[in-house]
């Protein structure tokens, strides 16, 4: 526990329990009942999901944590020295060491607060515990919340930097991606600022690699999405019969990945009064990792309302931090 005078932790929620139920009904209803099947990659993440990705982030295929962190430590003191920010607020449910770069970073530039959003309560109570076992002076108060519906609900505390790491940014279409940042544009005060990672164009056999790895916890990681509809939502749709796919589209420069039905199967979800039929070799989409270039990010930044104010790159140029603010 923390002693007494320590700065709060608070968990709460921006979305009802009843509304992410009553999201995910529609989501899988529609998903799995399209011509081409469907799932939201935001349902991966359950604490189990947290975890499988957590595990991702430390294989030795998967180089986009290990560019990220070498932009972070070069450059984490100097941007917060500028920046100045009274809080910190994330996409997504950190306690990574890019997080902690940042929150130590903050906290030498005098700042103390720290807002995760995220659409699970697991990765953020889990995410919170281990940030108050390192810093008894960081105000915690961790968001249930969808990045794009619920960031206008953020109360503020002064000058904000609003973080996106990782190249999550990537999981979204082009459509999505445009309402994600004219939300954050819209969050965003003069003085704030936005800063972004993104996974940069590369050599196709390298972005491969970094979405199906030899000890296969990519594709542990996808199934973990029909785990999470068969507990929320009574399903018995069997993992066994479903392989992990990827493929690069260079149309949209995305990796692209999916389920693929090994044999036919007819699956019940109780809570929808639904009966499917996955034929043999029929595909589930579950995610797309779209990949970038300082250009593009411009113009998704002007589009957005938003201009790109600094690019900073890992030595090898595999991966960027976009740093922006409102136009």
């Amino acid at each position: 526990m923390r002693a007494e005078g320590d700065a709060p932790v608070t968990v709460s929620r921006l979305i009802e329990h009843t509304d992410y139920r009553n999201q995910l009904l529609e989501d899988v209803r529609h998903g799995l009942t399209a011509y081409r099947k469907h799932l939201p990659s935001k349902y991966f993440y359950d604490a189990r999901g947290s975890e499988l990705f957590e595990e991702i982030t430390r294989l030795p295929e998967y180089y986009l944590t290990e560019a990220e962190t070498e932009i972070l430590a070069e450059h984490s003191e100097g941007l917060m020295a500028r920046i100045r920010p009274d809080e910190l607020v994330e996409l997504g449910s950190g306690s990574s060491t890019k997080t902690l770069m940042l929150i130590d970073a903050m906290h030498l530039s005098g700042g103390s607060r720290y807002v995760p959003i995220d659409i699970s309560e697991d990765a953020l109570r889990a995410a919170a515990k281990e940030l108050c076992a390192t810093y008894k002076w960081l105000e915690v108060e961790g968001l249930v919340g969808d990045y794009v519906a619920d960031l206008d609900k953020v109360r503020r505390r002064g000058r904000r930097l609003i973080v996106f790491l990782g190249s999550t940014i990537g999981n979204y279409v082009p459509t999505l991606r445009y309402s994600l940042l004219r939300a954050v544009a819209a969050a965003l005060d003069p003085g704030d600022l936005f800063l972004l990672g993104v996974d940069l164009v590369k050599d196709e056999a390298s972005m491969i690699a970094a979405y199906d790895d030899s000890a296969g916890i990519s594709a542990e990681f996808n199934l973990n999405i029909l785990r999470v509809v068969n507990r929320e939502l009574d399903g018995d749709i069997p993992l066994d019969a479903f392989e992990h796919v990827t493929r690069f589209d260079p149309q949209f420069s995305c990796m692209a990945q999916s389920l693929r039905a090994t044999r036919e199967v007819v699956a019940n979800i109780r809570a929808l009064d639904l009966a499917v039929t996955f034929h043999e070799g029929e595909e589930i989409h579950t995610e797309v990792s779209c990949k970038f270039t300082r250009g593009g990010v411009e113009e998704d930044f002007a589009a957005a309302g938003m201009r790109l104010d600094e690019w900073l790159t890992d030595s090898e140029k595999r991966f960027a931090l976009a740093l922006g603010s409102h136009a």
